[in-house]
């Protein structure tokens, strides 16, 4: 058995680049014979392609910019959240035992103490207390109603009473705060 002598060009790169450049050749010869003033023309509309590419390219990276800034900002703002989220049954601990302690107790004014502070440290971190006031109108974005009660002498559809204050990070609601609806008639 003696190998195929025919030379096979299929597989040959060196015969396809050969076969390609004749048409490489004629392209840059319809090139030079084209006129002057259509090459310009050609070329004006590249350069405007090549600007809008430019400009375009521009964009995206000024979005993307714009995009990571704000997700910076928001991971800023929120990067208390879980543990300011986890103090809020301190709050409640706290303001429970000074409802109950007596006016002469003299461990309440420590606990009062400590609240203040505790409520200046949380609103310098964005976090903002919601407690509707008896008579308040009930929103539903902030107050989570537990039940209705006769209410002769509020609104109907206002705040009868707050279980429990609810609590809002940087315009993000944390917890509603639980509450009574008046009946409506």
């Amino acid at each position: 058995m003696q190998p195929d002598a025919t030379p096979s060009h299929e597989h040959d790169p060196h015969a396809e680049s050969a076969s390609a450049a004749p048409e490489a050749a004629s392209q840059d010869a319809a090139e030079r014979t084209e006129d002057p003033q259509q090459t310009i023309e050609r070329l004006r509309g590249e350069l405007e392609q090549l600007r809008a590419d430019v400009l375009r390219e521009r964009a995206d990276l000024e979005n993307q910019r714009k995009r990571l800034a704000r997700d910076v900002d928001m991971a800023r703002k929120f990067a208390n959240e879980r543990l300011l989220s986890e103090l809020l049954p301190l709050f409640d601990s706290i303001e429970a035992g000074l409802a109950a302690a007596a006016e002469n107790d003299p461990l309440r004014e420590g606990m009062a103490l400590t609240l203040r502070q505790l409520n200046r440290i949380a609103e310098a971190n964005g976090l903002v207390e919601v407690a509707p006031a008896r008579g308040d109108a009930f929103d539903p974005d902030r107050h989570q109603a537990m039940s209705m009660v006769e209410a002769a002498d509020i609104a109907p559809g206002a705040v009868a009473q707050t279980f429990q204050k609810g609590y809002v990070l940087n315009e993000r609601l944390l917890r509603p705060a639980l509450v009574m609806v008046a009946k409506q008639d």
